[in-house]
């Protein structure tokens, strides 16, 4: 395979939105010139010593459906931190509908003792205006697709309520809206709540009434004991035997159905009618988990993993191994760079705080350091931080060429030109990889189009490298011998090795394939094919800029919340019209672009065109974003094209360096250095925004 040097040449010839000459530099000279701090939901560094548990601290009732605003901490650069962030938290993936233990305590809870009209009217109480508003116009919107036979696919579109952190009124409000709304269906998410349609409403009313399928999901919902639910009379036998397979293909550990005659029927053609009613164990033994066996719940031990210099991933692998769990059992927010010093926030389920304590010094001969360690009730999920804080050191300074221009008074001029106008939000280039012959991109391309054998050499595709590694695969790709690869693949390499495993168990056919991608947790499998999304919307935000400028157009996409992350629903997205256009209604910071996948909607001008083109090109005018064979579900999102760094704060520095001319004589060199700090939102990169100051591709 011949190197993938039009690669290098996309990256750098993505356009920017400042004008300045800009200058050239060094990073990452060392992982210490290049240390990264999440910042936590609540707007800490998670490298700051604590010994509180996770906060507990209650919003106020009017306010706990609201998403607070950012609030970064504005550092010195004394405290000597440098960092870049890579995360793949731009684009959700939700491709099943399993809740997690703490989501079911959620929905377990019995509301019954209020009446169901009690039960609607708690919406108005709880929630605030606005959200009461948008969750009636995001049910009314489903119903409308539904009546119009529009396709709704898979679990989305979703609308989030966001965190209420009491769980009493989380088992209210889970309980109040699927009564309001029974085709709907809401699942929690570390305190979140989010509201989805209810597929299975849709399809139980092409069996009978849409009433009729109503009052069977507010049954299921009140989980009253010793209640039934009887379906209107039936005298079709065929009929009735479709009712039956569907409620007990999809409910059948819940409640068990019969049939019953009516009480005066024609014996020629008799009615019948179907009776559900909740099996009797598992309706007390759901109860008992909840009540009885609180003692039987999942271990999760929080913790803030310093590493240095190292993948996160392999960083995963060896803590797995020393711990005896798999890398799926650990959750974080967010990906971080390899050369580097990074602090974030981890979870691990099934693992005492003692237990983890007791490998301290055995993981620091591996660059890491794990500190914070602490009980807590569930696992982390990815976006979950407000951001990260970045300390750099840019080395090695010096003008563009055929720039006289004075060093100083340019470096100057990027740092706040780019602090007032902002930089192109592009997904830095560490998001696909940093391999010369294959990226990220093409592994994800291949996944959904199916091809799992391509997609399996691609990723074992070696380098042109002289070293145990790329020699393994090497060996791979000319023998397709997964067991003689093992023999030869380092131990440290866990996702190579689990992977070659899995071949050999299940051979290299198109359905070992698929196995062998299964011994990667979800999130590493869907985040190849977020990597193509990624490089599409780089490629379209430029073609974007190169187009239209920095001029808000007819036919662009704007999204009208102010506070924004990449979760938004499409009711938050606008078109802009020819009037708006004229009027200058909107300014380019508002401006979105959709990240690929089945619920987003693309811009209505030459962009949208675009987006067609590529999709085409790529062979994906008929993909629908979705991998059933792998479980991976892409509904997409929407990203702003313009981001701005926060609390920036900078220093030059000079280094002298003394070279020996002659015998006896020496003379200092002094170059400069430049310290700059700056935090940035969950799912920007710091490469990026220093590349829009510098004008400079690394």
């Amino acid at each position: 395979m011949e190197e993938d040097t039009d690669f290098r040449i996309r990256f750098s010839s993505l356009r920017f939105i400042t004008d300045h000459v800009g200058f050239h530099g060094t990073i990452k000279s060392l992982p210490s010139d290049f240390v990264v701090i999440e910042i936590d939901e609540q707007g800490q560094l998670v490298n700051k010593a604590t010994n509180e548990l996770i906060s507990k601290i209650q919003p106020e009732p009017n306010n706990f459906a609201k998403k607070t605003k950012l609030d970064f901490q504005n550092l010195s650069f004394k405290e000597g931190r440098n960092q870049e962030f890579s995360t793949f938290t731009g684009c959700s993936d939700d491709d099943h509908n399993d809740q997690s233990p703490s989501e079911k305590e959620d929905t377990i809870s019995d509301g019954t003792s209020k009446s169901e009209e009690e039960k609607v009217h708690v919406l108005d109480n709880l929630l605030d205006e606005k959200t009461n508003e948008l969750l009636n116009h995001f049910a009314c919107d489903i119903k409308e697709k539904w009546n119009s036979k529009t396709e709704l696919i898979g679990s989305s579109p979703e609308f989030s309520l966001g965190r209420i952190l009491d769980k009493n009124q989380r088992a209210i409000l889970h309980s109040a809206i699927r009564q309001k709304f029974p085709f709907l269906i809401t699942v929690g998410r570390n305190s979140e709540i989010v509201v989805k349609p209810n597929l299975e409403f849709k399809e139980l009313c092409h069996l009978v009434s849409e009433e009729e399928a109503s009052d069977f999901f507010k049954y299921l919902d009140a989980k009253k004991e010793n209640s039934k639910f009887t379906f209107k009379p039936d005298t079709n036998k065929d009929h009735r035997k479709a009712v039956h397979h569907f409620i007990n293909k999809k409910f059948g550990n819940l409640v068990e159905t019969k049939s019953f005659p009516e009480l005066s029927y024609n014996a020629g053609n008799p009615n019948v009618v179907i009776t559900v009613r909740f099996r009797e164990k598992t309706h007390k033994h759901r109860k008992r988990s909840l009540f009885e066996c609180r003692d039987q719940k999942v271990i999760y031990t929080a913790f803030t993993l310093r590493k240095e210099n190292l993948e996160m991933f392999e960083a995963l692998g060896f803590l797995a191994i020393k711990l005896g769990v798999i890398p799926s059992d650990f959750s974080y927010a967010g990906l971080k760079d390899k050369k580097a010093i990074t602090y974030q926030a981890m979870v691990v389920r099934k693992v005492t705080p003692e237990r983890l304590k007791n490998i301290e010094k055995e993981i620091e001969k591996k660059r890491m350091n794990v500190f914070n360690i602490r009980s807590v009730d569930d696992s982390l999920r990815l976006g979950q931080l407000k951001g990260n804080h970045f300390d750099i050191i840019i080395r090695n300074l010096r003008s563009q060429i055929n720039d006289s221009a004075n060093l100083r008074e340019r470096i100057l001029e990027a740092i706040e030109n780019v602090k007032n106008k902002g930089f192109v939000n592009y997904y830095g280039p560490q998001r696909f990889g940093m391999g010369r012959k294959v990226h990220t991109d093409q592994i994800g391309l291949a996944l959904l189009k199916s091809k799992m054998v391509e997609a399996i050499k691609l990723f074992l595709t070696p380098e042109d490298l002289d070293d145990p590694v790329n020699r393994a695969k090497k060996y791979f790709l000319q023998t397709e011998d997964a067991k003689g690869t093992l023999s030869l693949m380092p131990e440290f390499k866990v996702r190579e090795r689990a992977l070659l495993e899995s071949l050999h168990r299940f051979g290299m056919t198109e359905e070992g394939c698929i196995q062998a991608w299964f011994s990667f947790p979800h999130s590493m499998r869907i985040f190849y094919v977020h990597a193509y999304s990624s490089k599409i919307w780089n490629e379209a935000v430029s073609y974007r800029l190169a187009t239209y400028g920095s001029r808000v157009v007819e036919g662009d996409l704007v999204c009208l919340d102010e506070d924004i992350d990449e979760h938004f629903p499409n009711s938050k997205v606008h078109l802009v019209t020819e009037e708006e256009e004229s009027a200058d209604t909107y300014a380019i910071h508002q401006v979105v672009l959709p990240v690929l996948g089945y619920n987003i909607q693309y811009p209505k001008n030459k962009v949208g065109q675009w987006y067609q083109e590529v999709l085409s090109r790529d062979g994906l005018q008929t993909c629908r974003f979705k991998v059933p064979t792998l479980k991976l579900n892409v509904p997409g999102c929407y990203r702003q094209i313009l981001k701005h760094p926060r609390n920036v704060s900078y220093q030059l520095m000079e280094e002298h360096d003394t070279d020996v001319k002659t015998e006896g004589s020496h003379i200092d060199e002094a170059t400069l250095s430049l310290l700059i700090s700056f935090d940035l939102d969950a799912s920007c990169y710091a490469t990026v925004c220093l590349r829009e100051i510098m004008k400079h591709d690394f």
